[in-house]
């Protein structure tokens, strides 16, 4: 790999960079230039490296594979989402490496699209700041600039799909702790394995990951934890705190944070990982609990399900819904997981909800406790009780974990899902408290409603006596047919039916009243 000019060079010279990061602030930076091409450091430059590294020794020759577990406002993204790419770019020759016709891609992956742009457009503006890069332009786009030297930058939103088909000198891995995708549950690690083939034939290729520190998971963590200050180690692993690497941040604005919360400060200004944030599920659990090549499965007669809606406007969040039932030997099956994902008309996902509840024998559904009167209104016009929640999404998440570490959970094969639950997180509060929920850029919406019906059959099968009146209020109003009476999935038909069984549980009440109010289990009985 031929370069006409080195990086930090390129920073210095006032003609190039040199008029926008010769200054003493980017003093780090500029030690960080000369440890990725393996120069010799002076003094003051060791010292840095080995405060960041944990190594003693610098290395000799330009580094192939960097982590930088990096603070809040300390210029990585300016010094690797745009100066790096642009030096490689313009001062660095692939093309004896390169078929005829063919382009070396710069890939830049963001955590989201809209952080790709904003990563562009500084590309953009530093080239066009500079007269003898603008020159070097072939064709700029929105999402990418071509180099009259045939190499192209190009930023891409985080998934292994957009990075496939390139030749790749460099990788640019922006916030990789915090990459969040619907079908993968480690986007971090499957990107960087897909570009590892489009580097290999590109000598002294750049994977440089980049990311405030996170949950101790993933590939940042996994790099840290592997070579963080193992001498002659590759990768090179690089943490540093905010003022280290951006020594002009006011240290009143890191003071306060700490004041505010220490353990988020910790991680944001301190680089610390978190050790408050984990996975929630084994993933050893969620594996066993799935079942290969499974999707829906019909309704059954005689098997009591049970449901639980996630409830969303129809703008931002999917409408989830999930049917189980519980077989003889305490195995919960998931029947059923739907979503429809926004634009759509909530009132319409109620209709079909409503339809789909009727077949498998559900005239109730308990749902999100969050969600608004309108969702109550509207099953209840289509003929279903919704009742709000007793527990919170949380409270759901930390009952349904002994169901999985139990083994006691059967799951179709729905990736969505898999990913969902993968993906949720313990967080531990400083009063001892832990909460569950979807990570930062993320969903839990089809997890909610799996999880959700998962309990409420572990919680029992039986519906009090307000709820057997409930549901026959709203069937009075909507009647059905004798026909559907006795149909595969029906526990209950309606009118008399439902009355007779009323009287059956007013009386197995009063009975039991002696025994702390405590009803028995009227389903069992029925079967």
């Amino acid at each position: 790999m031929k370069r006409t000019i080195s990086l930090h060079d390129f920073m210095t010279d006032k003609a190039l960079a040199g008029r926008y990061f010769a200054k003493d602030s980017f003093k780090p930076w500029r030690t960080m230039a000369k440890i990725l091409d393996g120069a010799p450091l002076n003094a003051d430059e060791l010292t840095l490296f080995r405060q960041c590294t944990g190594r003693s020794a610098p290395p000799t020759e330009p580094i192939t594979e960097f982590y930088g577990v990096k603070s809040r406002r300390e210029g990585y993204t300016a010094f690797f989402g745009g100066l790096v790419p642009l030096h490689r770019a313009c001062f660095v020759d692939y093309t004896p490496y390169l078929a005829p016709g063919e382009r070396a891609t710069i890939a830049l992956v963001f955590p989201d699209r809209k952080q790709a742009r904003v990563a562009m457009r500084y590309i953009s503006g530093l080239l066009h700041a500079i007269p003898m890069l603008e020159r070097l332009i072939e064709r700029e786009a929105v999402d990418s600039i071509d180099f009259v030297t045939r190499v192209t930058i190009e930023v891409h939103t985080a998934s292994f799909r957009s990075v496939r088909g390139y030749t790749i000198p460099m990788l640019v891995a922006d916030e990789l702790a915090f990459w969040r995708t619907d079908d993968s549950a480690n986007p971090d690690s499957e990107i960087i394995d897909a570009v590892r083939p489009a580097m290999a034939t590109i000598p002294g290729a750049l994977i440089a990951g980049i990311s405030s520190p996170y949950a101790r998971r993933g590939v940042l963590w996994e790099a840290y934890r592997d070579h963080f200050g193992r001498e002659d180690s590759a990768p090179l692993v690089w943490q540093a705190p905010a003022r280290t690497m951006n020594p002009t941040l006011p240290q009143k604005i890191i003071d306060e944070a700490y004041a505010r919360d220490p353990v988020s400060a910790a991680a944001e200004y301190g680089a610390q990982f978190r050790s408050d944030v984990a996975a929630f599920l084994d993933a050893d659990w969620v594996e066993r609990a799935t079942v290969a090549g499974r999707a829906e499965l019909p309704p059954q007669a005689y098997v009591s399900y049970r449901a639980f809606a996630d409830p969303s406007g129809g703008s931002r969040d999917a409408f989830t819904l999930g049917i189980a039932h519980e077989e003889p030997d305490g195995t919960l099956i998931l029947d059923v997981i739907r979503a429809v994902r926004p634009p759509f008309d909530p009132s319409a996902v109620v209709e079909e909800y409503a339809a789909l509840l009727k077949t498998y024998g559900c005239y109730q559904v308990i749902g999100d406790r969050y969600a608004g009167q309108w969702v109550v209104e509207a099953f209840g016009k289509a003929g279903i009780s919704y009742q709000h929640s007793e527990r919170s999404k949380s409270e759901i998440y930390l009952e349904a974990l002994p169901l999985f570490a139990q083994g006691r959970v059967r799951l179709p094969d729905h990736r969505v899902l898999i990913v969902e639950l993968l993906q949720l997180e313990r967080q531990t509060a400083r009063g001892g408290r832990d909460s569950v929920d979807h990570p930062r850029g993320g969903h839990d919406d089809h997890g909610n409603a799996v999880c959700g019906a998962l309990v409420l059959l572990a919680k029992g099968n039986s519906l009090s006596l307000d709820e057997l009146e409930t549901i026959t209020a709203i069937n009075n109003a909507t009647p059905t047919t004798a026909s559907t009476i006795g149909t595969p999935g029906t526990i209950f038909g309606t009118g008399s039916d439902l009355s007779r069984l009323i009287e059956q549980q007013r009386a197995a009440d009063a009975a039991n009243r002696g025994e702390g109010d405590r009803p028995v289990d009227w389903m069992n009985e029925l079967l």
